[in-house]
């Protein structure tokens, strides 16, 4: 399903009944957990009929829409069967806890329950059952069916999620073959000598972040000046993230339009964070795997093609000749001591890249100190 996302703008009673409801949804969930953990044996529609004794013992249940407390036990059956799955692939998962305050953030209406009315081109009003009309800003127009509404609680703040049936809109692939290496000095370099810096984001704010931590820490625990600081904190974490994400969706977006294919490393990020030698919160902040995901499927959108190689040997061989020398991080130029190439150790990497993603790493012959490499798609202009 396609997604939109609109801010909402409810007064304050309607504030009051949104809290009301996301805490009866999460007290639904928390007593079907509770219900499934006394079971020897799983029985779905055990714990199913569990929420009609719960609305009949309480009648607070009866304030919140019918099926939105029908979702949360298909929200408990997903996450068991999530857990499940991990277990299945050798991850190492424990048990589904009970959700706390602020460990919930969503409310679903499913399949009926609400409906949109557009008035103008910025605002509009939703209409939900047993919460009322509340005010929305669409500052974009949706296209297909609506299927689904969420809405979900972040930084003291209401969206509200619509999911239609519309199928994305296709990027127009490039014309261009490129390698991609990813780094922490520069974001990305491309086999075609392009980079894109690095915006380190969260350096930027490493400073106030700090700064506020230690505000919090000295806060009674309970005060209102302790959760005035907390979403502020709050406030700026999510600022960092939407401006990471800003960032690895225009870039993505730039690479796609460029290319038709696109050849990158198979990373093991987790296991390079846990290594003595790496960068571990640059590498966080970075943010690869949420990139390669974002490129993957707007590649697929445009007909692009994505390629991932085994990263083994691409930054340790000279792209010209085929040397292989040994490249620790301190080194930031390769320079060949068979041919004499000297490039940025990124480039060199990247070129290397696009070769492998391209059918191999042939090399032509070494005469008088100078060499080009067979692949014909990456030209000598390549490498100024």
């Amino acid at each position: 399903m396609l997604s939109y996302t609109f801010p909402m703008y409810p007064n304050k009673e309607q504030r009051a009944i949104l809290e009301f409801t996301l805490n009866g949804c999460r007290l639904m969930y928390n007593s079907l957990l509770e219900e499934l953990k006394k079971q020897e044996k799983i029985d779905r529609k055990r714990v199913q009929h569990k929420i009609v004794e719960l609305k009949e013992h309480n009648p607070d249940f009866n304030r919140v829409y019918s099926k939105t407390l029908q979702y949360e036990c298909y929200r408990l059956f997903s996450n068991l069967t999530t857990l499940r799955n991990l277990k299945n692939n050798g991850k190492k998962v424990g048990r589904l806890r009970f959700k706390g305050k602020e460990w919930f953030k969503t409310v679903v209406y499913n399949q009926s329950g609400f409906w949109v009315e557009w008035k103008t081109e910025k605002r509009s009003v939703v209409h939900l059952s047993k919460i009322g009309s509340i005010k929305i800003k669409t500052h974009r127009s949706i296209d297909g069916c609506i299927k689904g509404l969420i809405i979900k609680k972040s930084c003291d703040r209401w969206y509200m999620i619509l999911q239609t049936d519309a199928k994305r809109k296709n990027l127009k692939q490039g014309n261009k073959s490129i390698g991609i290496d990813l780094g922490i000095k520069s974001y990305l370099t491309c086999s075609n000598g392009e980079q894109v810096s690095n915006p380190k984001i969260l350096e930027r704010y490493l400073g106030t972040i700090a700064s506020m931590q230690k505000q919090l820490s000295k806060k009674m625990k309970g005060s209102k000046n302790r959760l005035k600081t907390k979403k502020r904190l709050e406030k700026l974490y999510k600022k960092v993230a939407d401006t990471r994400n800003d960032f690895i969706h225009k870039t993505t977006t730039m690479l796609v339009k460029r290319c038709k294919l696109i050849a990158v490393e198979k990373l093991g990020i987790k296991r390079m964070m846990e290594q003595p030698y790496y960068n571990a919160r640059n590498i966080a902040d970075a943010s690869w795997n949420r990139f390669l995901q974002t490129l993957r499927y707007k590649a697929e959108s445009a007909g692009c093609e994505i390629r991932e190689i085994d990263p083994r040997g691409t930054t340790k061989t000279c792209s010209v000749c085929g040397n292989v020398k040994d490249m620790p991080l301190y080194k930031r130029m390769y320079v060949c001591n068979i041919c004499g190439m000297s490039m940025d150790r990124d480039h060199n990497a990247a070129i290397n890249i696009l070769k492998k993603a391209s059918g191999g790493m042939e090399w032509a012959s070494v005469e008088g100190m100078k060499a080009y490499p067979m692949n014909q798609e990456i030209s000598d202009n390549n490498l100024r």
